[in-house]
Parts: C-alpha cells; structure tokens; sequence
C-alpha cells in the first residue's frame, strides 16, 4: 500500500467515524425533545390565549347566579344575570353584590377578543345620549356605538324576566366607559360608569350544586 493510498483509507475511515457521531448526536437530541416535558406534542393553532386562563381562574363567559367573582381582591357574589342578542351579536351582564351590599355589574363580551369590564352606577348624573361628545366628571367621552337589543334575565336581576334594552355607549381617552341603557319603550336612561378589566383580576368560583333558574325581580 503505497501512502497516497494509505492516506485515502485513513481519511475515510475518520470521516466515517466523524459522521457516526454527528448522527448519534442528532438522534440523542430528538429523543430529548421528545421526552422534554416542555415538548406538549402537537400544539393546536386555534388555542386561543386566554385558554390557559380560563382553566386556571374560571370562565367568565359561563357565570351563573350563585357563583363568586374576585376582581381585585374584592369577593363578589352573582345574584342575577341578564343576557343580551342584537342580531347575531350577544354579551351578558351580571348584577354583582360585596359583602357590604355594594351593588356593581360585571359585563362579559366577546368581540372578538374576551372584554370584561366593571360597572358602577352613576344614579345623580343628569347627562343624556345623544352628542357625539360628553363632559363628565372632569372626563370627555366620544360616543363609540348604539342600538337595541333584546334580553333575557335568570336569578335576581330587578328587571322583568325579558325584555328590550336601547343602549349608548361612549368611551374616554384613558379607555373608562360611559353607559347609558333604558329598559322598556318608555324606560328612562340610567347611568354608568365603567372600569376595563385584565383578565387576571378576575378568578371565579363556580357555585356548588345545580342551578337555581329562578327569573325576575
């Protein structure tokens, strides 16, 4: 064996040697991937963020009477809920009491990303819908949408079991809500005023038992 050929033995033999171990390499890695408990399998491209949420802290979109709802450190209870449809289009509100009679309403909505803000009654306003812009309480809101829709009510809820609604909602330029809804034909405007939550100051704690499908006042 002459060294030229002694050479292209030795030379192929190391590059087989070398490609040997690039492939162990690579086959000890994916077997680690797979294994890794980080991996999850196959991810579902239409999971939706707030899933993980969701599982975690309650649905907002399934409150009932009877559940508990902590916003911000404060424990609610859900004593009625009103669920709306204007079209194709629906969102719910839930009439919310603390432990110290404190009266507020969660609204729940999807459109299409989860909104859920806080509402706090504004019963001594004496503004009215109509304008594009509104002044109040040292805030301007410009009028955001309109319209009329129908609702149903479960629990205790102070409104008739179903009904019409007509609403006119404005909205300020730090994000606060203003809200005006009448119920009935000839209802008069009520008033509120309306804090957008993030979804994790919100945790809910399902009632335990079945539903009490009482309705009305």
């Amino acid at each position: 064996m002459n060294g030229m050929l002694a050479y292209g033995v030795t030379g192929l033999g190391c590059l087989l040697a070398v490609a040997g171990i690039v492939i162990a390499v690579v086959a000890l890695r994916t077997a680690q991937r797979r294994n890794s408990p980080g991996s999850g399998g196959p991810v579902d491209p239409f999971r939706q963020p707030d899933d993980d949420a969701d599982a975690l802290r309650g649905d907002p979109r399934r409150l009932r009477p009877g559940d508990i709802v902590e916003i911000r450190g404060t424990s609610y209870g859900v004593r009625g809920s009103l669920h709306f449809s204007e079209g194709d289009w629906g969102w719910a509100e839930h009439l919310l009491d603390d432990a110290h009679g404190v009266k507020r309403w969660l609204s729940v909505e999807e459109d299409p990303d989860l909104e859920l803000v806080l509402w706090t009654a504004a019963p001594g306003a004496t503004v009215t819908p109509g304008p594009s812009t509104l002044d109040f309480e040292g805030r301007r809101y410009t009028s955001d949408e309109s319209g009329q829709a129908r609702y149903t009510g479960v629990g205790t809820t102070g409104l008739n079991p179903s009904g019409s609604v007509r609403y006119h909602d404005y909205r300020g330029p730090d994000g606060s809500l203003l809200s005006f809804e009448a119920y009935g034909d000839s209802g008069a405007w009520e008033v509120g005023l309306g804090e957008p939550l993030r979804r994790p100051e919100v945790m809910i704690y399902p009632a335990t038992g079945p539903e009490q499908p009482g309705q009305g006042r």
